[in-house]
């Protein structure tokens, strides 16, 4: 089995901010013959040395350097990408490759470098968490043809395959203990250089299999300090400027920022398998403590919405679907104590987190707070550290298809499951989900698991993010992506 890159050190992250103008200035010199290259400032930085095994996965696909079997169009149905065409016979999926496409290393796309990949990833320690509960085979009926075949009929299989996390690497990618993403995409922007957890630079890759990059290559620099990447628009030491924080957004000029209703939840994780909120009817107490409007109004300065369920406006269907939960009846919190943790990455969770101790305090708990940058807290957070933990969580980041979040996040088995819930009746609800045909029955199987997992108030959803994206005035062609799938693509460049 193959594990993900270790997490890197973040020491170069601090000085992300104070170098930016030296970063963003030396990488001009490396333009390319025609046009500009993006200069790209980014929130995050890698945490498993761009495996796209890891959530670093989209990081690559953001810089069209990584390209799956397939790809999502605006409403979540799979289109052609690397394969051309698709069809089922009860577990078993078979893909037509598409022919003509070579990595960025030069060797040719087949359906043995297809299987490879797909290997690699169904075999990893921990697996993709889009491969929850999927036990997944591929082989190759031959060059240009692959067999996907699933331990149980999987009607979702082809929005599975478009997660980043599967991507399709060369072969050179998975030579170490690690996979390395340099080289070995299929994009239209080759990387050819990872500078820690600093920097990134990608070139045009000329002999991409689709439409030529219309700029000349793309120049990342990792600037965590939401300060520090909106200061990087204004002054023009980037061109474009992802997750401009709420508190910066009224320092820009309105026509450089895009807001977007994102697939994103604020929500509040409640630890149900021990501590104070093991008790189902203190969990209930934090979850009638919270005042969400005043959160959106004193954090976001309205720029969100105030959350109904687990799925918000992205999701436009989940509102006509949605009916009442039936829960616990509350009891008086009496002075316990609980932590609650949150991460420095998103510039308003920590005050969010300020925002919730003297709501539940004012309920009658007694509160501490344990904030942290997220690489150095998520560890924690996976194993029940905590009493509580605040996360912005994409509803719809791998599939397009919320019930591989929900399984993540609720299921007994689940990679991501922070709330740490065993829960019969929510796992019996998100196996019906996930055994689903895609349309309209499975959306209602999708509410009904929403609808078990809020009933053990094991998640308290709050607010649903819109994303502030910040372009410069000669920026063309960037992508404002809900999912947070793409950024720069080959249409992108700067005048």
């Amino acid at each position: 089995m193959r594990l993900p890159a270790r997490l890197l050190p973040l020491s170069a992250v601090a000085a992300a901010s104070a170098l930016l103008t030296g970063c963003f200035a030396s990488s001009e010199s490396a333009s390319s013959d025609a046009g500009n290259r993006v200069r790209l400032a980014m929130m995050q930085p890698p945490r498993s040395g761009l495996s796209p095994l890891s959530d670093d996965a989209f990081k690559l696909s953001r810089w069209s350097t990584a390209e799956t079997l397939v790809k999502l169009d605006a409403d979540g149905d799979a289109r052609p990408a690397l394969a051309t065409e698709w069809t089922q016979s009860g577990k078993t999926w078979t893909f037509t490759i598409r022919d003509g496409v070579t990595f960025h290393d030069g060797t040719q796309l087949t359906a043995r470098a297809v299987v490879n990949s797909l290997t690699e990833a169904a075999t990893a320690s921990p697996k993709p968490r889009i491969l929850d509960g999927v036990e997944l085979t591929a082989k190759a009926r031959d060059s240009g043809t692959v067999t996907v075949t699933t331990a149980d009929e999987d009607p979702l299989l082809p929005q599975r395959l478009s997660s980043p996390q599967l991507s399709i690497l060369a072969a050179k990618a998975y030579t170490g203990n690690t996979v390395d993403p340099v080289g070995a995409g299929t994009g239209p922007f080759e990387l050819t250089k990872v500078g820690g957890t600093s920097s990134a630079s990608l070139d045009r890759y000329d002999d991409y299999w689709g439409e030529r990059a219309k700029a000349p290559g793309i120049d990342v620099t990792f600037v965590p300090d939401g300060t520090a990447r909106a200061a990087a628009l204004r002054s023009g030491e980037a061109d474009i400027v992802e997750a401009v924080p709420v508190s910066q957004a009224a320092l820009l000029d309105e026509e450089l920022i895009t807001e977007v209703p994102m697939p994103r939840t604020n929500t509040l994780y409640l630890n149900t398998d021990s501590g104070v909120f093991k008790d189902a009817s203190l969990r209930a107490a934090a979850r009638e403590a919270i005042d969400a409007e005043s959160i959106v109004e004193g954090v976001y300065e309205g720029r969100a919405d105030v959350a109904e369920g687990l799925l918000g406006p992205a999701l436009p269907w989940a509102a006509d679907l949605r009916t009442d939960v039936r829960r616990t009846a509350a009891k008086k919190a009496d002075g316990q104590t609980v932590t609650i943790g949150t991460f420095t990455d998103r510039a308003e969770l920590p005050e969010v987190a300020a925002t919730l101790q003297q709501q539940l305090q004012k309920a009658g708990f007694k509160v501490k707070l344990d904030v942290r940058e997220y690489a150095n807290i998520e560890s924690d957070a996976l194993a029940g550290e905590f009493d509580a933990f605040i996360l912005s969580r994409a509803t719809v980041l791998d599939s397009g298809d919320p019930a591989a979040y929900l399984y993540s996040d609720f299921a007994s088995d689940g990679s991501f499951n922070i709330s740490q819930l065993a829960d019969d009746s929510v796992d019996k609800a998100l196996k019906s989900a996930g055994e689903t045909a895609v349309g309209d029955a499975r959306r209602k199987a999708v509410i009904d698991a929403e609808a078990a997992v809020l009933a053990t108030d094991a998640a308290v959803p709050m607010l649903h993010e819109r994303v502030i994206q910040g372009d410069a005035a000669g920026v063309v062609g960037a992508a404002h992506d809900p999912r947070e799938r793409e950024l720069v693509t080959a249409d992108t460049y700067v005048r």
